[in-house]
């Protein structure tokens, strides 16, 4: 989630970078880092396509207008749903409201999770 959030900034900052600034020690595995660069890179591939779910999904709201953290974790999730069919959208949309209640406020794992069950009944 960090790393596709640096990328709406410009940043490119590598797996190991954003560990390093979250005070993350410990070593991470060949499968998380796969794992993260296999995310990102999709996220960012097909960056028009998630967006463009994300801007149906969620009534009242712009991409543009919703908050960089959210929008990360939205974007990670729809990936996820849409495109990486090894992860049930189920786990995807829990993913996405734990990472809310950790890195949002109090108002967003609700949207995040109604904005996610849009995007998984859409595509049933």
């Amino acid at each position: 989630m960090k790393l596709t959030y640096e990328k709406m900034f410009g940043c490119d900052d590598t797996y190991y970078d954003v560990l390093e600034k979250s005070g993350i020690e410990e070593e991470p595995t060949s499968a998380d880092i796969e794992f993260a660069s296999r995310m990102v890179c999709g996220v960012q591939e097909n960056l028009e396509q998630i967006d463009g779910v994300l801007s149906e999904a969620a009534v009242g709201w712009t991409v543009d207008r919703m908050p960089k953290v959210d929008l990360s974790i939205l974007r990670n999730a729809v990936y996820e749903i849409c495109f990486a069919k090894d992860v049930p959208a189920a786990v995807a949309v829990n993913e996405a409201v734990e990472l809310a209640k950790t890195f949002c406020d109090e108002k967003s794992p609700r949207f995040i999770n109604g904005v996610l069950g849009k995007v998984v009944r859409s595509g049933e």
